[in-house]
């Protein structure tokens, strides 16, 4: 992507969780035994390291109370938009 800083979609959805999880005060650790993820999985998680299956987004977005559709909103895959 030529003239772009793209961030791709895992790390946008990496950095979305952690702004929500900042935002609803809810610590890695919290959230990681509420959701039985490792806190170093969620590390990864939040920093675009890992590429989570609907099924670990879907226990995150449960414990964060929000829906997938929110957690995606404003996400956007800019490969797709060239």
């Amino acid at each position: 992507m030529k003239g772009f800083e793209s961030i791709d979609v895992v790390h946008q959805l990496g950095k979305r969780i952690a702004y929500i999880r900042h935002v609803k005060r809810i610590s890695q650790l919290s959230l990681s035994i509420d959701t039985g993820l490792s806190k170093s999985y969620l590390s990864d998680l939040e920093r675009g390291k890992r590429n989570p299956t609907v099924k670990i987004l879907n226990r995150i977005c449960m414990s964060l109370n929000i829906t997938l559709e929110y957690l995606f909103k404003g996400i956007v895959d800019l490969d797709q938009l060239l």
